[in-house]
């Protein structure tokens, strides 16, 4: 295979497969020779074995990192603080992707960024969802409740009160506390549901607060 034919075959794809090259009549020690002089030659770069992207000269898609982290470990869903900050929850920038996944913890580094997966059991695995992060590429996210949820969760004594204050959360009128007690309710966690409350009581302090009249000098 040419290279050329690659890049037809890849077309707008911001990652691929090896996969993707093994349909039809073709020899599929070739093709993995073929992917691994590519890469040596900064073609291509590999992100974990079986995933590439195309490199910069030649992608017509920077793959974005939240789709990186989704297909680096299959089944797994960004969270934590780098979903907090996509949705403008919290103030820092967060350069670091932590996905949560029922496989074991794992951080990668990678050409393209670090990532890291935190375990949670099977039971925790829901409250995300499939959002459109540009490109026409789509990725697997909590919701801004569970984010919440799964950073305490993975956070020793991540309930206590300091600890919720200290993640500065802002723009909480994007989230639904109804839903986020059910979440809580769902997750048979007194730990999350003390922070269902806590989170809750904070939301409500806030909107009162930006209720109040402007103080006159």
């Amino acid at each position: 295979m040419e290279f050329r034919r690659l890049l037809d075959i890849v077309g707008s794809e911001p990652l691929f497969e090896t996969g993707l090259l093994l349909a039809g009549n073709v020899d599929p020690n070739h093709v993995r020779r073929q992917l691994s002089r590519w890469t040596t030659a900064g073609k291509l770069i590999q992100l974990r074995r079986g995933l590439y992207a195309l490199a910069p000269p030649y992608r017509k898609v920077a793959p974005h990192p939240f789709l990186i982290a989704n297909r680096m470990v299959r089944g797994s869903y960004v969270s934590l603080q780098a979903a907090l900050a996509y949705y403008g929850m919290i103030p820092e920038y967060v350069p670091l992707v932590t996905s949560v996944t029922t496989d074991r913890p794992a951080t990668l580094e990678t050409a393209l960024g670090r990532y890291t997966f935190r375990h949670i059991r099977q039971s925790l695995l829901y409250g995300y969802q499939l959002l459109d992060v540009g490109n026409g590429q789509q990725v697997y996210i909590a919701s801004p409740e569970k984010a919440i949820l799964d950073q305490v969760y993975l956070e020793p004594e991540g309930d206590d009160l300091n600890y919720l204050r200290g993640l500065r959360l802002q723009n909480l009128e994007l989230l639904d506390l109804n839903r986020l007690q059910e979440f809580a309710v769902n997750a048979n966690s007194p730990k999350l549901r003390r922070t269902a409350d806590t989170v809750s009581q904070i939301a409500e302090e806030k909107a009162e607060y930006e209720t109040l009249p402007a103080s006159t000098p």
